[in-house]
């Protein structure tokens, strides 16, 4: 288990489900693909998007090919049930896209997860949808700017986002 995250396992609680989304949230915003896949079981089974894959290999090459294009990313998790060994969350995260001329974006998404007994990730499927921040994506309207990923928490997500 990578040390940033809390030994937290299933069957999950409100308390333990927050803890574990935010405890990945920060683990996220390292952008180290090295750190993130050690909260994964070594055959892990991924769907971000149209991408199917699964194993520490592939989740590795999937974070560095994805933190390549999506520059300065930030992110944001929420929960919003849980059950036994499962927590569904909700997420937003903003980065500057490097195959679209640097644009500002926000994706807005849903995710999935399930844990093994030890609290390692077996399961992630992550649907969403990215737009662009702000006229042409310059960035306008963005909530997380200037802030280190330790305040985004602090973000009060507007009405009809969320």
């Amino acid at each position: 288990m990578a040390a940033n995250i809390p030994r937290i396992v299933p069957p999950f609680t409100q308390a333990t489900a927050q803890q574990k989304s935010k405890a990945v949230q920060a683990l996220w915003n390292t952008r180290d693909p090295q750190k993130v896949v050690q909260g994964s079981t070594p055959n892990s089974v991924w769907r971000n998007r149209t991408h199917f894959f699964s194993g520490h290999k592939s989740i590795v090459e999937f974070l560095q090919q994805k933190w390549a294009r999506e520059q300065s990313y930030i992110l944001r998790k929420e929960p919003f049930t849980f059950q036994d060994n499962k927590i569904a969350l909700q997420f937003w995260y903003e980065y500057q896209d490097a195959q679209d001329a640097m644009k500002w974006k926000r994706c807005y998404g849903i995710e999935h997860w399930t844990f093994d007994p030890e609290g390692i990730l077996e399961k992630r499927m992550m649907s969403g949808n990215d737009v662009l921040i702000g006229e042409d994506g310059n960035g306008e309207g963005r909530w997380f700017e200037g802030l280190n990923p330790d305040e985004v928490d602090g973000v009060v997500i507007p009405e009809g986002h969320y």
